[in-house]
């Protein structure tokens, strides 16, 4: 039985310093002895695939499998210990396989690190007790800083490995991308590189994510064509009802199909808004509208839905028992007690919307706008550069990024509601949901809050203000734009160091910054990049607009 923990790679980790007794995020420490030998497991692993890659050996299937792993890791995804059993032991039964292959290629196979060779118990009992002393802070690293950026990679691959799976589930891989994966993965099991090489591995990280990033955004647009400027309602149609939750756009599709004649609405939820604006989606008749906010407010929001709720991807918390038995679970989402869809086969969730009341009115709420991708941004480019030009538009600011229930998120609910009436709002991610809904009015027909997407879509938005650079040409660092940012997991943390593998400085982040960053590491984040804590929105539009 686990008896510790430590965790610090979520904004929200006790204390500001890590979860040790269990997670804020509600995983216990079994869940968490489980994830920590799956991620050690996964570095064992990783150190023959980089040796296979040597030989010629090129398995797109263990691929897959890695990224899969290090996505179940990621926070609010999996807390079913029954889930991580059989993914432990896959995990090492690919590495010694894996390793007769690269042995009879002529590879190396003498590692001798304990992920390389250490046996998982049969038993869930067995694997705590192993997870229990293969933590984050067992890993033998005596140097704080290169420790912290060690960890910081490993957050960071997690995120890269979301948004590759994501990508893969439509149909995109990149054996490139994999490569990397578990080439930095297995690095970090060296004692021999110093604190520039990690700072190295950490930026190409960011260079790699910029690589997946692309290969989503190809995956969703080519799939579901570009999203459009779309209205969706946030009221409700009388029936019977369905919530799809997460990230995932491919298990909304065969949601929308299954659910085709049976009177069911299908509704949006948290990240999960964004899906209204793709043709292919959109075009179902019964995929109505959004229903709540983010994440964090689920259990007071799916305790109050009148209908049947599927979690796809991350963001689950703990269910509430008044609505445990109508929540469904797919792809890698689990939680103990929760019915899981592994087929693909909707059916029960299907009856349950049809077993319980649904909406029985109409109500008509407010409308929001979303589907500002790319795409749509650029087709009235023109219009915003001469707006610039002009005057018009004074400054844009990037309001992204992850949200949560920590304190001092209300920031960014502020500081969008006093940006100037000449400035232009983007937007993406659940951070968003802090003023989703608020009316910015107009700057020449163009809306002055602009939704890009899910954090999925960070491409895009890296795409608009390269379009401005180009246009205007100057770097993106010359352009009156600025990023206010807010993280709360590790795809976030991808997005980070993407952004600082392109060079942009001048960041500020919140509500804090992450407990697995050093000093002595922020001092060189602040140094090179400008990266900063966010203050007060009044203070931070003053430093910002000061000069304009």
């Amino acid at each position: 039985m686990a008896e510790k923990m430590f965790c610090y790679q979520c904004e929200q980790t006790a204390g500001g310093t890590g979860c040790t007794r269990s997670g804020v995020c509600g995983k216990v420490s079994e869940t968490s002895a489980l994830q920590d030998l799956l991620t050690h497991a996964l570095k064992g692993l990783a150190l023959y695939v980089a040796e296979a890659a040597k030989v010629g050996i090129v398995d797109r299937e263990i691929g897959r499998f890695m990224n899969e792993g290090l996505f179940s890791t990621l926070t609010n995804v999996d807390f079913d210990d029954d889930r991580f059993v059989p993914l432990i032991h896959k995990a090492v039964e690919l590495r010694d396989s894996l390793k007769d292959r690269v042995k009879a290629a002529g590879g190396k196979v003498d590692f001798t690190e304990d992920a390389a060779t250490f046996k998982a118990e049969s038993t869930k009992e067995g694997l705590y007790a192993q997870g229990a002393t293969r933590g984050f802070m067992d890993d033998g690293e005596t140097n704080a800083d290169i420790r912290s950026l060690k960890h910081t990679l490993i957050f960071g691959l997690r995120g890269v490995a979301a948004y590759a799976d994501h990508a893969s589930i439509l149909g995109k891989d990149s054996d490139e991308v994999n490569a990397f994966v578990a080439e930095a993965l297995a690095s970090t099991l060296r004692m021999d590189l110093d604190l520039n090489a990690w700072v190295g591995l950490v930026l190409k990280c960011g260079e790699v994510n910029l690589k997946v990033m692309e290969l989503l955004d190809a995956a969703n647009t080519g799939t579901y064509g570009h999203p459009v400027p779309t209205k969706v309602p946030l009221g409700a149609k009388a029936g019977k009802a369905i919530l799809v939750s997460g990230h995932d756009l491919k298990d909304l599709e065969l949601l929308l199909k299954q659910t085709e004649g049976k009177g069911i609405y299908i509704y949006t939820h948290g990240e999960m808004l964004p899906t209204h604006g793709y043709p292919e989606l959109k075009k179902y008749p019964h995929f109505y509208g959004h229903y709540g906010t983010a994440w964090q407010n689920q259990k007071k929001e799916f305790a109050e839905f009148p209908g049947a709720i599927l979690m796809t991807t991350n963001c689950i918390q703990r269910p509430a028992d008044s609505y445990k038995d109508n929540i469904f679970t797919t792809g890698l989402v689990g939680w103990p007690g929760v019915k899981h869809i592994a087929n693909k086969d909707f059916t029960p969730v299907i009856n349950k919307a049809l077993e319980m009341p649904g909406f029985t009115a109409d109500s008509n709420g407010k409308a929001v706008m979303c589907g500002f991708g790319r795409n749509a941004v650029m087709s009235v480019a023109g219009t915003v550069i001469d707006a610039v030009k002009s005057g018009a538009i004074k400054h844009f600011f990037l309001v992204a990024g992850c949200d949560g229930a920590k304190p001092g998120r209300n920031y960014y609910t502020e500081f969008v509601e006093k940006t100037p009436k000449d400035t232009v709002v983007l937007t993406l991610a659940c951070g968003k949901f802090r003023f989703f809904d608020k009316d910015l009015g107009e700057i020449g027909g163009i809306p002055r809050l602009l939704d890009i997407g899910q954090c999925n879509d960070a491409y895009s938005a890296i795409q608009i203000a390269v379009a401005l650079a180009n246009a205007f040409n100057c770097s993106v660092n010359e352009l009156p734009l600025s990023l206010v940012l807010s993280w709360y997991e590790q795809k976030a943390v991808a997005i980070l160091l993407t952004l600082l593998h392109l060079g942009i400085k001048g960041i500020r982040l919140g509500p804090s910054l992450p407990a697995f960053i050093t000093p002595n590491v922020l001092d060189v984040l602040v140094k090179t990049f400008d990266i900063k804590p966010i203050t007060t929105p009044d203070e931070d539009l003053k430093a910002i607009l000061g000069a304009n």
